[in-house]
């Protein structure tokens, strides 16, 4: 669940930031600050398109795609018709943001694929990881109360009402699955379609239809 088990930080322009976190839902709060202050410091090819708003030359941006403040978005990232990201994003290089799909307060690593009608809210996805079509990240409970990340080994309470999926480096995710609230998926693992994520999934795992969780070989 520690942020350094779940990420590659060298694939992130969120890498100093995320490392100052044990667990990487602490981090959710200060996207939006994060986001500007890396702006900041961006190299001449990332344009300031407006205010607080900085794409990289080389992203292809859809001319119906809706993009917000604060938000960064890297080299070679294609935008496709009709997204909408609502602000607060950081974007890696190499990224697929497909059509309709939504973003919220996330941070997005490199080489990350999102491209058919997903949700992605309050979550971190990591380096090459893929959300199949129409998966999405559910970021508040049915009650509103505070989000708890369910382990093994315990609860622990993130004192936070939204926190959607921390979604680890190479992790595959099913078409129409659905990650619930303070769900952890871990390196490598790939989860059937039609999932319901709950809780903390090990790395180098299979989350099978039913909930049946397997080592990869």
């Amino acid at each position: 669940m520690r942020t350094c088990e779940l990420y590659d930080l060298a694939h992130t322009l969120a890498a100093d930031y995320l490392s100052e976190f044990t667990y990487p839902w602490e981090a959710l709060r200060g996207i939006p600050n994060m986001i500007r202050e890396v702006g900041k410091h961006l190299p001449p090819e990332y344009k300031e398109v407006s205010p607080s708003v900085w794409i990289h030359e080389d992203a292809v941006i859809a001319p119906t795609a809706y993009i917000g403040a604060p938000c960064i978005i890297g080299a070679k990232t294609e935008v496709r018709h009709c997204a909408f990201i609502r602000g607060s994003a950081l974007i890696g290089d190499g990224c697929v943001v497909g059509n309709s799909v939504e973003i919220k307060n996330a941070i997005i690593f490199d080489h990350v694929q999102v491209p058919h009608f997903n949700y992605v809210g309050d979550s971190i996805l990591g380096y090459r990881s893929h959300l199949g079509a129409g998966a999405v990240t559910s970021n508040v409970k049915a009650d509103k109360s505070l989000v708890v990340i369910h382990s093994k080994d315990g609860d622990i309470r993130t004192e936070q009402k939204k926190v959607g999926a921390m979604v680890g480096d190479f992790v595959e995710v099913g078409c129409n699955s659905v990650l619930n609230p303070g769900s952890v998926i871990g390196r490598n693992t790939t989860v059937y379609p039609m999932s319901f994520i709950r809780g903390v999934i090990p790395a180098d795992s299979i989350y099978k239809t039913g909930g049946i969780v397997t080592k990869k070989e």
